[in-house]
């Protein structure tokens, strides 16, 4: 197994989403995802890491920089992922001095999971943030056991810990046992706004009444409104901080 950024291995930067993962289909259709994520690992590849065995990529790790000093914006907005994204590229485009890093995503290849790949990954993108002179990488971190209870306030599920003191949470126990800790919860880190239709082809799901509808991978209940033919599901994340340790 081999990790390097893309920076290293730019020819791999066609090929990074060549293999299969478990987000929900509805994930991707995020605003700002759909517009921008793709070009990160063309406009960042030194913030991005991806890991391939022998000649096959089994996974990606994305991150991008940003100034948090700019008037009007924080270290870790409750707007989360969306937010840090948008701003990455609006300071690319005006040439601005980044100040903050934030992770976007891990994803590891469903064949590859369960092998601490993850965690590899993790490590990857704290280097790189490392490398470019950061003091802190930054996370709106999707956990992924929360779909199981989608109607539980965020900001209780977090709360929740192990006898040994480690968060319930699978992801967000690796995030502090890499010596991440948890900042809050972005309470809208991602909206997906679509047709009711839209929603019926994602989830095989009926939408037929007003109100909230759980959805299979769905962190929070997706809310409906038939006169308006639209659902709508805002997704809470939690920003975590990792300290990181760069080079006099």
């Amino acid at each position: 197994m081999t990790i390097t950024t893309l920076a290293e291995r730019p020819e791999l930067i066609p090929r990074v989403y060549e293999f299969e993962d478990t987000w929900p289909a509805f994930v991707p259709h995020d605003l700002v995802a759909s517009t921008l994520l793709d070009q990160v690992v063309t406009r960042f590849p030194q913030y991005c890491a991806v890991a391939t065995d022998g000649d096959r990529v089994v996974a990606r790790a994305l991150a991008v920089p940003f100034d948090a000093l700019a008037e009007g914006r924080e270290e870790t907005p409750d707007q989360g992922w969306d937010r840090v994204l948008s701003w990455a590229f609006r300071d690319l485009r005006r040439d601005c001095t980044p100040t903050a890093a934030s992770a976007l995503e891990i994803t590891v290849d469903t064949g590859y999971l369960g092998r601490g790949l993850s965690y590899r990954m993790l490590r990857a993108l704290r280097d790189a943030a490392t490398a470019q002179g950061h003091r802190a990488l930054l996370a709106p971190v999707r956990p992924t056991a929360k779909h199981l209870e989608p109607h539980l306030p965020m900001a209780e599920y977090v709360g929740r810990r192990r006898p040994d003191g480690l968060p319930e949470d699978p992801w967000l126990r690796v995030h502090v046992k890499a010596g991440a800790s948890v900042v809050k919860v972005a309470p809208a880190s991602m909206t997906v706004s679509a047709s009711l239709g839209q929603w019926r082809r994602w989830t095989g799901l009926p939408f037929d009444r007003d109100g909230a509808t759980v959805v299979p991978g769905a962190l929070v209940p997706v809310h409906a409104d038939l006169a308006h033919d639209r659902a709508v599901y805002v997704e809470p994340n939690v920003w975590v901080s990792h300290p990181l340790h760069p080079a006099a």
